[in-house]
């Protein structure tokens, strides 16, 4: 064999060797796109925006830096005694709810506003609440957001899962597809809470359920002799309820009530006792999403508020729009 024969083997060896290598070699990992902040409360990439919110307790519209905002909100939808961590994943959640409902619904319902501080409209606020443990929350997760394939999710949590979250259809009758990222997941909730949150009691006179289901549901029931449920979801919840004559969604009922009275569609009874319908249940709120006692669980266990969130929904990305 003669030089040049040896080195153009040698050389083919070498280059084969390579090639073979960078195929090993895992590729980048791609970073998640961003999602688009509404032009409307914008002030530039990698900006915090700026709010017009509707004050209910006021009557008034006032301009407000996001990160204000969710310090409000983790301070009505959670105790600010609560672990760091999970007060940190209650305000990512915060911060996705009101960029997801902007840019879903365009603003409030009320005129000039992005958004309003009514909880039956979005999410619980109470500045007064804020405390330097919930500042802590807030500014260690300033600008996270939570993603699926560069959108915004919904970003739906709740009181107390009872045990187990529900699906979005079976908890809230929600009517466009299921998301990909809400499943059934077990919660560490099961005992943690009080009662009237981790299991609870409930009775309504006869008249009061059929004036009810008659008035805001549009259906008649006639006498209540018996009352029964027709269907389950994939969590336990129940979806479809017969109540005398009317069979009715259990989610749309619970809303009908009272959430406060019905707390939850995690039923354990539901029964007629005299001229009264009983229920028990576990739970509080609808089930779907993040469970706030679950993440009050999860941070005493030293849980990152980033792991708290990618416990409850599946394959999403947290991303940071501004610094």
């Amino acid at each position: 064999m003669n030089r040049k024969l040896a080195a153009l083997i040698i050389f083919v060896a070498i280059i084969t060797a390579l090639v073979a290598a960078c195929a090993r070699r895992p590729s980048p990992e791609k970073k998640p796109a961003l999602p688009k902040v509404p032009d409307k409360i914008s002030r530039g990439t990698g900006k915090e925006p700026v709010l017009s919110v509707y004050e209910v307790q006021t009557g008034a519209v006032k301009e407000m830096k996001l990160e204000d905002y969710v310090a409000g909100v983790v301070a009505g939808e959670m105790e600010n005694n609560w672990p760091v961590e999970a007060l940190a994943a209650q305000a990512i959640l915060a911060r996705t709810y009101v960029l997801e409902f902007i840019t879903d619904k365009g603003g409030s319902k009320y005129t000039d506003a992005d958004i309003s501080t009514d909880f039956e409209e979005a999410q619980a606020w109470n500045p007064d609440n804020i405390n330097d443990r919930i500042k802590k929350a807030v500014e260690m997760t300033r600008g996270e957001v939570v993603t699926y394939k560069g959108k915004y999710i919904k970003a739906w949590f709740h009181s107390h899962a009872g045990g187990m979250t529900a699906t979005a259809k079976e908890g809230l009758n929600f009517k466009e597809a299921e998301p990909p990222y809400i499943k059934v997941t077990k919660s560490p909730d099961a005992d943690a809470g009080p009662e009237g949150k981790r299991t609870w009691t409930a009775s309504f006179s006869k008249d009061q359920i059929s004036a009810v289901i008659r008035d805001k549901m549009g259906m008649e029931t006639g006498p209540i002799d018996t009352v029964s449920i027709v269907e389950r979801g994939p969590s336990g919840r129940a979806t479809k309820l017969k109540i005398g004559n009317a069979t009715v969604s259990a989610p749309e009922l619970r809303i009908a009530l009272g959430s406060m009275e019905m707390r939850s569609t995690l039923l354990t009874s539901f029964k007629v006792e005299g001229d009264k319908v009983i229920m028990a249940g576990k739970g509080f709120g609808h089930g779907v999403g993040l469970s706030q006692w679950g993440a009050n669980v999860m941070a005493k266990q030293k849980k990152s508020p980033e792991d708290i969130i990618n416990y409850y929904f599946k394959d999403v990305d947290i991303v940071k729009l501004w610094e």
